[in-house]
């Protein structure tokens, strides 16, 4: 495969990459969800042939980490033969799962020491909880399923989301830390449903978007990053990966995000790599 020739770094310089491989899950947060997903939402276009062969590409370019997203990403039928993929090919794993439901076979998965678990988390209140994942039950079920997972040595990283109005979001972090979690708290970002209505702008990213980064929305789009789904650019499902992470359209999209210029610097695996559904802790929003 020969590579365009562009400005920016070779596709070989991609070191993370996200996997959204659905839109479905069990909650809606009508206040939050970047990617507007929710029970009703389908897995998108990108077959399981699709991921599997995406998965073997980005292994040659060269990545390390590989993270498994959605909606909720454990929902994808084809889940387990992916994670079990990702790892024979050498590659590292994170999984971002609201870890409402957890199947008693993805529980080993989880304990494979190249496996890390992340989750977002809202509040120590069942009640506040619950409110801004439109799930009844929904508090008790992440919780009891972060406590398994310390109980079972499993890596993990909760970040408590931050509405704001109140909001219990240092209690929920301080919980955590009881807990022997390692949490963050983050500002909502304002895309998709917390935009609302309002189009997505780039001040609601971290900045370094699509830098050794990329992301795979459902439908086989690339992205800089799942908050930057809106400069989308390229499919996977018409073009090699190497070769939209080296079209000039690629180059576009990451040009268009402001160059962070904070001196927090973002970690090796960003902020937004870390929770994707809401920004992470190390990356602040730079509006």
């Amino acid at each position: 495969m020969t590579a365009l020739t562009t400005g920016h770094a070779p596709a070989t310089s991609l070191d993370f990459l996200s996997l959204e491989l659905t839109s479905r899950c069990q909650f809606t947060c009508p206040g939050q969800c970047y990617a507007e997903a929710g029970p009703t939402c389908g897995h998108g276009s990108m077959t399981a042939e699709d991921w599997h062969r995406l998965i073997d590409e980005a292994a040659s370019l060269g990545t390390s980490t590989v993270q498994f997203i959605g909606g909720e990403p454990t929902l994808h039928p084809a889940f387990t033969e992916l994670i079990e993929h990702a790892l024979r090919v050498g590659l590292n794993v994170r999984v971002h799962s609201n870890l409402y439901k957890v199947r008693d076979e993805h529980w080993p998965l989880f304990e494979d020491p190249r496996v890390s678990l992340a989750t977002s988390y809202y509040s120590d209140l069942a009640t506040e909880h619950d409110a801004i994942t439109d799930r009844v039950g929904s508090h008790a079920a992440t919780r009891a399923s972060i406590v398994k997972a310390v109980g079972r040595d499993v890596k993990l990283r909760v970040a408590v989301v931050d509405h704001g109005n109140g909001q219990r979001a240092e209690q929920a972090r301080t919980e955590m830390e009881a807990l022997g979690v390692t949490a963050t708290v983050d500002k909502v970002r304002a895309v998709g449903r917390a935009a609302g209505g309002l189009l997505p702008s780039t001040s609601s990213l971290c900045g370094r978007c699509g830098n050794g980064k990329a992301a795979i929305l459902p439908d086989g789009r690339v992205a800089p990053c799942e908050m930057g789904r809106f400069l989308a650019a390229g499919s996977v499902r018409e073009t090699p990966l190497a070769a939209v992470l080296a079209s000039p359209a690629w180059v576009q999209a990451r040009a268009s995000v402001p160059a962070r210029t904070s001196a927090d610097p973002c970690g090796p695996d960003c902020g937004p790599s870390d929770d994707s559904s809401s920004g992470g802790g190390s990356c602040q929003p730079m509006g």
